[in-house]
């Protein structure tokens, strides 16, 4: 498929698929083309049984996303309350995908940034990648990002970083302390590491890891106790048929890729 706004790639032999933002002119902010070409995408990556795992990653050097493009219009429509909300469609998991994005950073993220991390199962950067949202410096009110970042990094943090705006930038051995990302890694390593955490996610039964994937975010918006629940019928559900795959394929799970 032909897009405007981002690359798609498939890795058939490693099962990976690769989505890259593609307007570094305009530092991979989103406007609502790039919105629907990426809703596509995750539409395309579920439906496509030869791809197990996701790499999310941003051409240019100086900004991985500056957020929502506020140069162009968006395009909402004049009744308020049919306003939509860019990260339904930059979100996986509101699109109901459920295979393992990898989430690789570089440069500058802020503000609508967040989206993409929030929804990212791993995320990696680079050691010059910096962290902020810049919602309050203009005028505007931090809400919606704010509340999948405390899912990563908790309530303190993310308020010091929505209240600090420009003037404080968290930095990539900060974001990895805080636990906004898992990894760090030189600028020139960052796309090959990302692949090949993917490749070593999509060499296991897909069905163990959506099905993991599944489990875990739905939990988020549970009661405790509810969540376990679901999440033994997740385990009793798809058990079974990853062990099957697991003796189909005759592969030995004792030593599996090795990451490069």
């Amino acid at each position: 498929m032909t897009y405007e706004t981002i690359r798609y790639e498939v890795d058939v032999d490693d099962r990976v698929a690769t989505l890259t933002l593609d307007r570094p002119e305009a530092l991979n902010a989103f406007d609502r083309r790039m919105c629907e070409e990426i809703r596509d995408v995750w539409h395309v990556v579920k439906d496509d049984d030869r791809v197990h795992a996701v790499v999310l990653r941003a051409a240019g050097d100086r900004a991985f996303s500056a957020g929502l493009d506020t140069k162009q219009s968006f395009g909402q429509p004049d009744m308020v309350w049919n306003h939509l909300d860019p990260g339904e469609y930059l979100s996986p998991k509101w699109q109901k995908l459920w295979k393992p994005v990898v989430c690789a950073v570089q440069g500058m993220c802020t503000a609508g940034a967040f989206y993409f991390l929030n929804e990212a199962d791993v995320v990696i950067c680079s050691d010059d990648a910096t962290f902020f949202d810049s919602h309050v410096t203009y005028g505007f009110v931090s809400a919606i990002e704010p509340i999948g970042l405390m899912r990563r990094i908790g309530l303190g943090d993310t308020l010091r970083m929505a209240l600090t705006g420009n003037g404080e930038r968290v930095s990539a051995d900060t974001a990895l302390r805080l636990g906004l990302v898992t990894e760090v890694v030189a600028r020139a390593d960052l796309w090959s590491r990302a692949h090949d955490l993917a490749r070593l996610i999509a060499s296991y039964p897909t069905v163990a890891t959506q099905g993991t994937v599944r489990a875990i975010w739905e939990s988020l918006d549970k009661p405790y106790r509810a969540a376990m629940e679901q999440g033994l019928m997740y385990t009793r559900l798809g058990n079974p048929i990853g062990a099957a795959e697991v003796e189909r394929t005759g592969i030995d799970r004792t030593t599996p890729p090795r990451i490069r």
